[in-house]
């Protein structure tokens, strides 16, 4: 029998999703499963994205530009002036979703077995796309007891040997919801030139920033132009994970003339996701306000209910739609199959991501795991007590 490749065996099966078939088991046996371990927010998409699609008058869809259609990528330039961020449209390549967008990064900007350092814990498809591309992560540990702040720059610049070649970012974060002030990015800024690195920045939920607090883009740090790649996507902004719109925006001719050959190898981006994001760009004032103050009022619900029950620890998140949460529990991974598998409260149980998937130093997130606040004040409410009676009763619990 022919044997599956290493790499294929050696990629890691996604935190977010492993466990989808012991909720698919729960909900055959009639038990109501509230989805705490993805961001698929429960929002509605921009009614003008969904109109756009059922108005669509191309007789036969036929394939785009490989770069993404240039009556979008221009549309996004006057999106990212409205966010202070000055772009061209040739310094945009529309990707299938921010995770395209950062794969074809990677190949295009490190060579095989060369390094990026990145804050862990991390969206756990960068370790996927760095397999996938070749490279490798090397981890800089954040932690809860600081809401996950950027580590020190000493501890990165102890990591740098001659083969790295880049720092990965999110901001604000994913997994931890943490948002890097103006002043650490100018820290990374100043390492990133000093040792002449790539900048990869996730901007994806830019939008989303809380307390008072501003987005200050990786795009705006001085003197780094040619450095920094710019990873966006259209899917938290919108509601619309499912239309696959990303994008890569770089001033370096050579990142994007080099990504576009890989953009061209998988020929275009979704058309009908194009043609949806591109209308989603025009949802007035009015839809931005209302996603940004429901997710306020959910984070601030869920902070509170988090912490109110006795041993967790659950950090403010200042952007993004997620938390981290420290649990008096053995285990994670077991704990969050045990709650679809064993347990339901009520006819209903929760699904959670186990943080030991978003770190890759072992034995770390052991305890933690990431919720996304994707879901409306009442099945929050619903979720919570869940988990709270679950934690009561958990044959792991700490004493």
């Amino acid at each position: 029998m022919p044997q599956i490749s290493e790499k294929g065996r050696n990629l890691p099966s996604s935190p977010i999703r492993k466990l989808v078939p012991y909720a698919e088991e729960a909900k055959s046996k009639g038990i109501k499963v509230y989805h705490l371990n993805i961001g698929n927010p429960d929002l509605p998409t921009p009614p003008v994205a969904i109109e756009a699609i059922r108005n669509i008058s191309m007789k036969t869809i036929d394939y785009g530009h490989s770069a993404g259609d240039e009556a979008l990528r221009i549309k996004l330039t006057e999106y990212y002036k409205s966010v202070g961020i000055t772009v061209n449209p040739k310094q945009i390549l529309v990707t299938s979703g921010g995770s395209e967008a950062l794969l074809f990064g990677m190949m295009s900007c490190l060579n095989n077995d060369e390094e990026a350092i990145v804050p862990e814990p991390f969206y756990a498809n960068y370790y996927g796309f760095s397999m996938t591309a070749g490279i490798r992560i090397v981890p800089v540990t954040s932690g809860i007891e600081n809401g996950f702040a950027l580590p020190p720059i000493e501890e990165f610049e102890k990591l740098i040997t001659p083969k790295t070649k880049a720092i990965i970012i999110c901001n604000p974060n994913n997994p931890t919801g943490y948002l890097y002030s103006k002043k650490e990015l100018e820290l990374l800024r100043d390492m990133v030139k000093k040792h002449d690195l790539f900048l990869f920045s996730d901007e994806v939920y830019r939008e989303f920033c809380y307390d008072g607090l501003k987005h200050f883009s990786a795009m705006n740090l001085e003197d780094i132009d040619e450095n920094v790649v710019l990873i966006d996507s259209l899917s938290k902004r919108f509601s619309a994970c499912g239309i696959r719109v990303g994008a890569l925006i770089s001033k370096n001719k050579e990142v994007i003339k080099t990504a576009l050959k890989f953009g061209q190898q998988r020929l275009c981006p979704p058309v009908l996701g194009q043609v949806a994001g591109m209308a989603a760009l025009d949802a007035p004032k009015e839809y931005y306000e209302s996603t940004y103050n429901e997710y306020i009022k959910r984070r601030n619900y869920l902070v509170e209910a988090m912490n109110q029950i006795p041993g967790v620890t659950c950090p403010m998140p200042r952007g993004a739609f997620y938390a981290m949460a420290k649990l008096p529990i053995d285990d994670a991974d077991t704990f969050a199959q045990w709650l679809l598998s064993d347990y339901s409260y009520e006819g209903q149980t929760v699904m959670l991501a186990p943080a030991s998937g978003f770190y890759s130093t072992p034995g770390l997130g052991k305890k933690e795991v990431r919720i996304a606040y994707v879901l409306n004040i009442d099945d929050l409410k619903n979720a919570m007590k869940c988990l709270a009676e679950a934690l009561k009763v958990y044959p792991g619990r700490e004493k």
